[in-house]
């Protein structure tokens, strides 16, 4: 996950709608069931994806109330405490 691909998913998300972002999810998604795909693009897609749903989440903190900058922290400190197990 690159922090700062979601900080601009995020405002992207401010700006239009977490729907766009959500489709934009279900295509990428259904991209990974063509058996022509390489290994490489499976993980650029999976990047893009995971990218997508972490400002997601970031994006359902700040309209929780949690600041923006506070909710990038928090999410990135679970993702690292995830992969720390």
């Amino acid at each position: 996950m690159k922090l700062p691909v979601i900080k601009h998913l995020v405002e992207f998300i401010k700006e239009n709608d977490a729907d766009f972002v959500l489709e934009t999810i279900e295509t990428l998604e259904s991209l990974t069931e063509v058996s022509q795909l390489k290994d490489e693009e499976l993980d650029v897609i999976g990047e893009l994806i995971s990218n997508m749903y972490g400002a997601i989440e970031v994006n359902k903190l700040i309209q929780d109330g949690t600041p923006q900058k506070d909710a990038l922290n928090t999410f990135m400190k679970r993702v690292l405490g995830s992969i720390d197990k």
